[in-house]
């Protein structure tokens, strides 16, 4: 397949009113998706959901012209996380579902994604055909007529209907009643549903970070930034705290001594109670290459089969679907439990954690015991460009080095970011001294060879 001109691991992605997220490419991003969505004779439907930026409302009317020019018509919903667009999107029967959001960056980065209409994200190839009508000669050819163009609609109660979607996945013969939980909003797209669905469920509900302003997304609140999320739990006792990202689909807890959960940990949690009760399809809990090395070892010591994938929430979902696997994830707090819904939900993730409390009858400083993670350091170096690690032999020579040095007590996986010109170099292992020093030792040799 041909290298993707605009496409990265999770939709088109860049600097706001910049190509590719300007108004212009928004606009042939919209007339392309419509182009390869149409399905038969009928009249086409699309879906169009936003998080809180302010670059969102340049984005929503270029991509929704791009749309009806194709002669498809758009269901605009404002404000909504990530999976109720994928909700919203298969509910309605449309024939897609797109998302403008930059997730967990800064509000000047912003993206979009797509759904299809069975609430999945497209595959390399779908994206590739998207690509290929957005630069070939479909994007003249692809015109409506005037008496063909789409029109677009409002949808007032998105949220509402998202809600009570969430809320069906609880078990209806329990309730929150008595549970005070601090949710961090991230000032995103999750600013309103979040609140109300634990509300609505009978919870003592603090929302922080919950009044976005369009510049204030993820901005030392959410999934990345915790610290006041712990502060804030530790300070009115709450039971845990929940840490959402820009577009919701990402969820990190909080336990009820200030201690934070990730990714990891609540996959080991949910996966061993779900084993328990005999509803872990497979015995097997799908994830990617950056999740901890302690998951690897509680899971084979529990008798649980892990499965890794690349980095990308898309990833793990298309290993799930192949093997019929029904719970998966990312260490970043995207997970996917496919028998409720069909992308990383943080609020579902959420519930499902607290489900378990409920349940067992555990706080979560207890339940969060079933793993251990080592010692791990990330870090971005900025770079030149994305050169293959093989073609820099100092570079790669340093990764075996550090290969040969940790053995079996850690690992190395350097890579490049797939929206940033920024290569990760993560380490684990079990002297956190040792990791640090190895780490160090790997960003320098690349800052020497590709660094700007």
């Amino acid at each position: 397949m041909a290298k993707q001109r605009i496409f990265g691991t999770d939709g088109v992605r860049g600097l706001a009113n910049k190509s590719p997220m300007d108004s212009e490419m928004a606009l042939k991003l919209g007339r392309a998706a419509a182009l390869v969505f149409r399905n038969g004779s009928h009249r086409n439907r699309i879906v169009i959901g936003k998080d809180t930026r302010l670059s969102g409302y340049m984005l929503e009317m270029a991509l929704a012209s791009g749309i009806v020019s194709a002669g498809a018509d758009v269901f605009l919903v404002g404000p909504l996380p990530t999976p109720g667009v994928a909700f919203i999107a298969k509910s309605m029967r449309c024939d897609a579902g797109a998302v403008i959001s930059g997730s967990h960056n800064d509000y000047r980065d912003n993206g979009i994604k797509f759904f299809d209409k069975s609430g999945f994200k497209l595959s390399d190839a779908v994206e590739a055909q998207i690509e290929g009508a957005m630069f070939g000669e479909e994007m003249e050819t692809g015109r409506a007529a005037p008496e063909n163009l789409g029109k677009a609609f409002r949808i007032d109660d998105a949220d509402g209907r998202y809600t009570q979607f969430l809320k069906n996945c609880f078990p209806r013969e329990r309730t929150l009643e008595g549970l005070k939980i601090v949710v961090d909003c991230s000032n995103g797209a999750g600013y309103v549903v979040a609140p109300n669905v634990l509300g609505e469920l009978g919870a003592h509900v603090y929302p922080i970070a919950n009044r976005p302003d369009g510049t204030n997304i993820n901005r030392n609140c959410g999934s990345l930034h915790t610290e006041s999320l712990c502060r804030h739990v530790k300070e009115i006792d709450a039971d845990c705290g929940i840490a959402l990202d820009g577009d919701a689909d990402r969820v990190i807890l909080c336990d009820e001594k200030g201690h934070v959960v990730d990714g990891d940990v609540i996959m080991a949690l949910c996966a061993l109670h779900w084993k328990k009760r005999k509803t872990l399809k497979k015995e097997t809990l799908v994830t990617t290459v950056m999740s901890n090395l302690a998951l690897d070892h509680a899971m084979e010591k529990n008798g649980i089969r892990l499965v890794k994938t690349q980095v990308g929430d898309r990833y793990v979902v298309e290993e799930m679907r192949k093997n019929g696997c029904n719970m998966g994830g990312e260490q970043s707090g995207h997970l996917i439990f496919l028998d409720y819904n069909t992308t990383g939900d943080g609020i579902l993730g959420a519930l499902m954690v607290l489900k378990i409390m409920l349940e067992e009858q555990k706080p979560l400083s207890e339940l969060r015991r079933v793993l251990i993670p080592y010692p791990q350091i990330l870090i971005n170096v900025p770079v030149r460009e994305k050169k293959d690690f093989a073609s820099v032999p100092k570079v790669l020579g340093a990764i075996h080095e550090v290969e040969k040095t940790l053995g079996k007590e850690g690992r190395i996986l350097v890579r490049y970011s797939g929206t940033e010109n920024i290569a990760r170099v993560m380490v684990e292992g079990e002297d956190s001294k040792k990791i640090h020093h190895l780490a160090g030792m790997v960003e320098e040799v690349i800052k020497e060879h590709l660094a700007k």
